[in-house]
């Protein structure tokens, strides 16, 4: 019997206001697979197709209108047939259009036929047909689902048109959804606007794609908000990760602060109010960690609804504090999470040696952001044996000591020498383990396996630990040098085609993840290798235009001989993806803020070109920056107390 076979969503369009998702094909119909209006988690309609006179329109053009909605076009013999559809936070609507183009009156019978299922994202996900009877919606019906879901439908499915040359005929249907009042985790709408959405960060540079890929990223952070009470963050990515998801939202939250603070802030609450107090070998809580995925009870499937396997969401949580403090996050909030970082620094020095997982075969196998089944292995293939110690998650896990140690002093709290010796130690025996020697350069390890060996693929991890402060000046020119053979065209590789597992359209082992580059990117900028960066940032801005400006999850790892290859299963909008955009930003300009010390700096990237970045917020100040064909460069909009530093051709 064939497996199961996730299902492709390259190819659909799709409309985001979270936790809200419309997905269908270019001809704009909802008939089944994967199609449907998803609101928190679940299909409240499975079916919508348009008929004219019984039978389909011929489709002509489909495309995005903005994040959240989409136009379609199509034609129904001498009637053109417009559809304007726009996802809301809890539903969504659709205006149809018929309009005679012809010469002579005409007459049709429109009718839409609309139903629900309530399947879960998860169970389509899997490939499997849900198997649910589908409920038929109307004018005014409301539908109460088995486990209390309510839909409810208004607007005309049904209508006998006639026509005069140049009429047309409209009718908007509204479909919204109640999930039930019940307890635990549930992804809800934020209460208002992003942060940013009066004033977003654009962009305006001598490439068009640039520009585009800002302002597509910007706008889809902004659909993909959702709130914990009055703390937002950002859903993992459409359609399959639209909810809470620790090591991504908060990755979203870092490369995203050019947006401000508040949602590196909103996040972090988010987390902390589900960081672990007890152990517990079903979830794996164990006190003071980060958890990995949060889903309603009612939309979880083979994961419990609050799961904690994830190795560096943790560290991750600690880092994210102390850089939105740079960026102008207040005192008090800052203050009010010490706690939450005291916790998470102790469920680091339960680690003896290095961080690691033993992953289960009933839960994820692998728990840093490779976390797929093969996603760890050695250069001939092998799959790393548990327990695993990743690179990036050293890396990680010194930088949380080394910033929650700042943290502990600037707040006047004890034990910030304790987290300095920890993470000093931890360096030396990174030193002394992790590198593997090779003819065409020293470079560190995937990770450490169960037998203490090191997982020698090179790979993509690697570029995570730059500008991290675990690594040597000498040590990060030499890891910089080898991600150059990682270097796709279109961005970075995550593992090397030199490797026996290596396949281009695999999920880790040689695709390209547009976070993973800019990750990269940002840390080749701190660690003083602006060149290198660069190369990798033109990939990125290459690739865009292929999929619409907006960056998918992942993509082939194929060379730029050819366009870049769709990954047929990638969401898209993803958070981190999306927020690889204002990450360019920060990338291209030097940023480096640091509110508490009173400075901004610019340092351009050598060679771009010219470029005017408005709406950076910084605190409670929104800044603009210039950067000339020269390389000199400007930044306006300082208040008293933040000084500028210029560096480079523009000091």
């Amino acid at each position: 019997m064939p497996q199961p076979v996730q299902p492709a969503v390259h190819e659909h369009i799709t409309c985001v206001a979270a936790p809200a998702i419309w997905l269908s094909p270019p001809s704009g119909q909802v008939a089944g697979g994967v199609d449907g209006l998803y609101v928190a988690e679940r299909r409240v309609l499975s079916r919508f197709v348009v008929t004219v006179d019984g039978r389909e329109p011929e489709p002509a053009e489909a495309g995005p209108h903005g994040a959240n909605g989409a136009r379609f076009t199509a034609s129904a013999g001498p009637l053109a047939v417009e559809r304007f559809r726009a996802a809301v936070p809890d539903g969504g609507t659709e205006r149809i259009v018929l309009r005679n183009t012809g010469d002579a009156p005409a007459t049709a019978t429109l009718r839409v036929a609309v139903a629900g299922d309530l399947a879960s994202i998860s169970a389509v996900r899997s490939g499997d047909d849900p198997g649910l009877p589908e409920m038929p919606l109307d004018d005014g019906v409301e539908w109460e689902g088995p486990d209390g879901h309510t839909v409810r439908l208004e607007g005309r499915t049904h209508a006998e048109v006639s026509l005069a040359p140049g009429e047309s005929f409209t009718t908007t249907i509204t479909v919204r959804a109640t999930p039930p009042d019940t307890p635990g985790f549930r992804p809800a709408p934020p209460s208002g606007p992003a942060p940013w959405a009066d004033a977003p960060l654009t962009v305006r540079s001598g490439d068009d794609r640039l520009d585009r890929l800002v302002a597509q990223g910007v706008a889809d952070l902004g659909a993909l908000l959702l709130a914990s009470g009055d703390d937002i963050y950002c859903a993992a990515g459409s359609p399959w990760y639209l909810t809470l998801f620790g090591r991504d939202a908060l990755w979203t939250a870092r490369l995203a602060l050019p947006l401000g603070y508040e949602l590196a802030a909103g996040t972090l609450r988010a987390l902390a109010r589900h960081q672990g107090t007890r152990r517990d070998p079903a979830t794996e809580e164990a006190p003071g960690k980060i958890p990995h995925e949060l889903r309603p009870g009612d939309a979880a499937t083979w994961l419990p609804p609050v799961y904690y396997g994830t190795v560096d969401a943790t560290s991750l949580f600690v880092v994210t504090l102390a850089e939105a403090r740079r960026w102008g996050m207040p005192d008090d909030e800052v203050a009010a999470l010490l706690p939450n970082v005291e916790r998470a620094l102790e469920w680091l020095g339960t680690f003896d040696e290095f961080v690691s997982y033993v992953g289960s075969a009933d839960r994820l196998t692998n728990q840093g952001w490779k976390d797929s089944a093969d996603g760890v292995q050695h250069a001939d293939g092998r799959l790393a044996r548990p327990p695993v110690a990743l690179s990036e998650v050293q890396a990680y896990s010194y930088q949380a000591a080394v910033l929650g140690a700042d943290l502990l002093d600037a707040f006047g709290r004890p034990g910030a020498d304790r987290w300095r010796r920890w993470a000093a130690d931890l360096a030396e025996r990174f030193r002394a383990r992790f590198w593997v020697d090779d003819p065409d350069g020293a470079y560190p390890a995937i990770a450490l396996d169960g037998d203490g060996r090191p997982v020698d693929g090179v790979a993509s991890n690697m570029g995570h630990l730059l500008g991290t402060g675990l690594l040597t000046a000498e040590e990060e020119a030499a890891v910089a040098a080898r991600l150059t053979e990682l270097d796709s065209g279109w961005g970075l590789r995550t593992l090397t085609p030199r490797a026996a597992g290596f396949d281009p359209l695999s999920y880790h082992l040689g695709s390209v993840w547009p976070h993973d580059t800019a990750i990269a990117i940002l840390g080749l900028v701190r660690s003083g290798h602006p060149e290198t960066a660069l190369r990798f940032a033109r990939g990125l801005v290459g690739a865009a235009p292929a999929f619409g400006h907006r960056l998918p999850e992942l993509f082939g790892g194929q060379d730029s001989s050819a366009p870049p290859v769709p990954y047929p299963t990638a969401c898209s909008p993803q958070a981190w993806a999306a927020a690889v955009s204002p990450a360019l930003v920060t990338a291209l300009l030097g940023l480096d803020v640091d509110v508490p010390a009173g400075r901004v700096a610019l340092s351009p990237a050598p060679g771009f070109g010219e470029l005017a970045v408005d709406n950076i917020r910084v605190g409670s100040a929104v800044l603009s920056a210039r950067v000339e064909a020269d390389g000199r460069a400007t930044l306006t909009g300082l208040p008293a107390g933040l000084r500028a530093e210029i560096r480079g051709a523009g000091a």
